[in-house]
């Protein structure tokens, strides 16, 4: 089975005794394939409602039933066509079923007013004349079976959908938790980050205070040096501006003398113009008359080439009649002579004229230079003026601009005096407050001095002290061995003393032997000086006393005498 068409269109119901309603009404067309031994395709149209599952109608058409239905309803296609048509003609209802005025519409008619019973779907074109009916098919109303048929079908549908939106909800699920716990740890690490930027930022702000100030002061000189700039500048543009001044008065003076010669001679070329006019008018005139004269002479020309014309015509005719008109002939010559001498004189006076004529245009295009010649100079003269105008029309806009701006360079200097000597107060202050500061680093300086030398002679006695004290307690120690061998040499009854005793004892002598706590650990370099186990040499020094070498006092008097007590309060060994 293959759906070729399965979809919800808005159907007209009208029923017997109902009114018609519009209802949303799934349309399925479907091809059935049979599985005898004869190969039948038929065609499945059902009708059903989403809404209502027991509204089910059906139509099974094979190929038998379809030559009925084309001979019944004048079909123009075959049946191997009618199911894409049919599926043109329910997209083309689907697609004009939310228009006010549709053109196709689909009507289902039943003659039960409760659906039961047989039904015809038809599709109804609509247009400015009539309802005509497209295809009408007569649909059966499905039986029990078919209706749980199509419904167990509806329900298997509906579950395998529940099913793919169940798996498809826990993948959403999964893929939520996912991200919430990768927003989560992008919390953190954005929390994260955001505690670091703000000690780098602290750390920014202290430094870009510190760059601050500096670029303050590198920002106070750098004003003084531009205020003494400024100042030179302006001094230097005062100079400049005054002797551009100067150069443009002495420019002035000329431009003006020259604009007087220049329209002194405008005036004379303009009287010499009006001359030149007036007798380029009279030249014309002249010029149009000996033209005149010129056509009278041609036309007296063409006369008298006629007349010639018609005298050596008539002397034709009078050659051949000489035998008899001899005297006429002879005045015919002597009148022909006379014509042929008139002929001459006026060819020799068209002539003459046409070289006055000729001198007369030649002097006309002389004339004709001249004024042009004229009239360029003219214009060029008018140009220049124009143009020393503008210019000096230029050069006083300039000279009020510059006037204006000295004013307001003037303003501005004002403003920049009183902004140096304000700022040259604050340099003051500044400076002032600057050298009392060097006076506190000053006196830090010394304390700090004093306070390392203290230390460094401090840390001189510790390490003397240090020194005296290991190399006593050897002494003991090598003092308390040889009277307890010399104890044993001479069998006498020994005086059991446990080590931890001697080690205590030698502990009470001297107490700042082992390291306190709250002392830090500090290494000293051993002092270069000729001495034995890092003492001086006023330790080994004989005593006088009969003591022969050996220490023979306590320990703590042995201190006492050596090294006596310092006034000064030491940080390792506080009074």
């Amino acid at each position: 089975m293959e759906a070729i068409f399965s979809d919800v269109v808005k159907v007209i119901i009208r029923c017997r005794h109902c009114d018609e309603r519009k209802a949303r009404i799934r349309v399925t067309i479907e091809r059935q394939s049979s599985t005898s031994a004869v190969c039948k395709r038929d065609l499945l149209v059902r009708l059903t409602n989403d809404e209502d599952p027991h509204f089910f109608f059906s139509l099974t058409i094979s190929e038998e039933d379809f030559q009925s239905l084309k001979v019944q309803q004048e079909l123009l296609i075959e049946f191997a066509s009618f199911p894409e048509m049919l599926v043109q003609l329910l997209r083309q209802c689907q697609s004009e079923q939310n228009c006010s005025h549709p053109r196709f519409q689909l009507l289902f008619s039943c003659d039960s007013p409760s659906l039961d019973g047989p039904g015809q779907l038809s599709v109804m074109e609509t247009n400015s004349f009539k309802h005509s009916n497209q295809l009408s098919l007569r649909l059966t109303q499905g039986s029990d079976k078919h209706v749980k048929d199509y419904l167990a079908a509806c329900l298997a549908s509906v579950k395998a959908e529940k099913e793919a939106l169940e798996l498809k909800l826990k993948k959403t699920e999964d893929d939520l938790t996912r991200r919430l716990n990768n927003a989560e740890q992008t919390l953190s690490e954005v929390e994260r980050m955001r505690l670091e930027w703000t000690l780098e930022k602290n750390s920014l702000c202290s430094r870009h205070a510190d760059e601050l100030r500096r670029e303050q002061e590198k920002a106070a000189d750098l004003q003084e040096r531009q205020q003494q700039q400024t100042q030179k500048h302006c001094q230097d543009l005062e100079r400049a501006h005054q002797r551009d001044s100067q150069q443009m008065q002495s420019r002035l003076v000329q431009l003006e003398t020259s604009c007087g010669e220049l329209s002194d001679r405008d005036y004379q070329n303009q009287a010499a113009l009006r001359d030149l006019k007036a007798k380029l008018v009279a030249a014309e005139k002249e010029c149009q008359r000996f033209q005149q004269q010129v056509a009278s002479m041609r036309r007296q020309r063409d006369s008298a080439e006629t007349a010639l014309h018609a005298n050596e015509r008539l002397g034709q005719q009078l050659q051949t009649r000489v035998g008899t008109l001899e005297q006429e002939a002879k005045d015919r010559e002597q009148n022909a002579s006379r014509t042929r001498e008139a002929l001459k004189a006026a060819q020799q006076e068209k002539e003459t004229l046409e070289e006055d004529a000729r001198s007369k245009e030649a002097k006309l295009r002389k004339l004709d230079a001249q004024v042009e010649i004229l009239s360029a100079d003219l214009k060029k003269a008018n140009e220049i003026i124009k143009k020393f105008w503008c210019e000096l029309q230029v050069q006083q806009s300039k000279n009020k601009d510059k006037n204006v701006a000295l004013v307001e360079q003037e303003k501005v200097l004002r403003d920049t005096s009183t902004q140096l000597e304000r700022a040259q107060g604050e340099v003051r202050d500044a400076h002032q407050q600057l050298q009392h500061k060097d006076q506190q680093v000053a006196s830090l300086k010394e304390q700090l001095e004093s306070s390392m030398k203290k230390l460094a002679e401090s840390k001189e006695l510790l390490r003397s002290n240090e020194n005296v004290i290991g190399w006593i307690n050897r002494q003991l120690n090598e003092k308390r061995l040889s009277e307890k061998r010399l104890s044993e040499m001479l069998a006498e009854p020994p005086r059991s003393t446990p080590p931890t005793a001697a080690m205590t004892s030698a502990a009470h002598f001297y107490p700042h032997v082992s390291k306190s706590p709250a002392m830090p650990d500090v290494v000293y370099k051993p002092a270069a000086s000729p001495s034995v186990g890092g003492l001086d040499a006023k330790y080994f020094k004989r005593r006088d006393d009969g003591g022969g070498g050996s220490v023979r006092e306590s320990p703590d008097a042995l201190i006492a005498r050596e090294f006596p007590r310092s006034k000064t309060p030491s940080a390792y060994f506080p009074n």
